[in-house]
């Protein structure tokens, strides 16, 4: 049989089904991965920290970087694309 094995039977859902299994408490294991993250951020481990920051709160956004001093020449290409003033690959419109 080639290609992927049907979805029963993929890694991520059989990771899904374990996580989702009853622990000896009761609750599930997902329960004990988040007890044991939030364990591992309190004693100063800043990767686990930064991972329960990213899921309270989202990741932090990633700038754009472009243009000279500021964004405004990075702003005219992308308003150019976008409104189908020129293609993508041809030099942008001058600006200044």
């Amino acid at each position: 049989m080639a290609g992927r094995p049907p979805k029963e039977k993929s890694f991520a859902n059989m990771l899904k089904i374990a996580i989702n299994e009853a622990n000896e408490q009761g609750g599930t294991k997902l329960r004990d991965v988040a007890d044991a993250l939030v364990t591992k951020a309190l004693t100063g481990d800043v990767p686990a920290i930064k991972e329960v920051a990213d899921r309270l709160d989202g990741k932090v956004p990633q700038g754009v970087i472009g243009g000279e001093e500021d964004d405004a020449p990075l702003r005219v290409q992308l308003i150019e694309l976008v409104a189908g003033v020129r293609s993508p690959g041809s030099p942008p419109a001058e600006t200044g």
